[in-house]
């Protein structure tokens, strides 16, 4: 569902909404990994674990290899981008923290009595 709706967002045309909102949809799709690897995961540390890849991915793209990488297939090209942007990494932030706060909401839900 998380890639359906960036590739929504980015079929409109683009632009810095599309882009942004593309960034904070990955670390969403990385928090959903992570969830479910670690399904009794705490929403604090799926929200960091999620953010720290994301972010490392984007400081990897300091150096050449994801570029390199991306120009022989797209699956790297989706997975680690090509060039360093700072802006986004608020925007991953932003991803993360949407994550973190409604993982958080949804385990305070009361459960259903069997």
């Amino acid at each position: 569902m998380t890639v359906a709706t960036g590739l929504g967002v980015r079929a409109d045309g683009g632009g810095d909404f599309a882009k942004y909102a593309g960034d904070a949809l990955y670390t969403v799709l990385v928090y959903t990994l992570v969830v479910l690897v670690a399904p009794r995961v705490k929403p604090v540390t799926a929200a960091a674990v999620a953010l720290g890849v994301s972010w490392a991915v984007e400081f990897l793209q300091i150096s050449d290899l994801p570029a390199e990488l991306s120009r022989h297939s797209t699956v790297a090209r989706l997975v680690l981008g090509t060039t360093f942007n700072p802006p986004d990494l608020f925007w991953y932030a932003v991803g993360a923290a949407c994550c973190g706060l409604a993982h958080t909401a949804a385990t305070r839900l009361p459960r259903p009595r069997p």
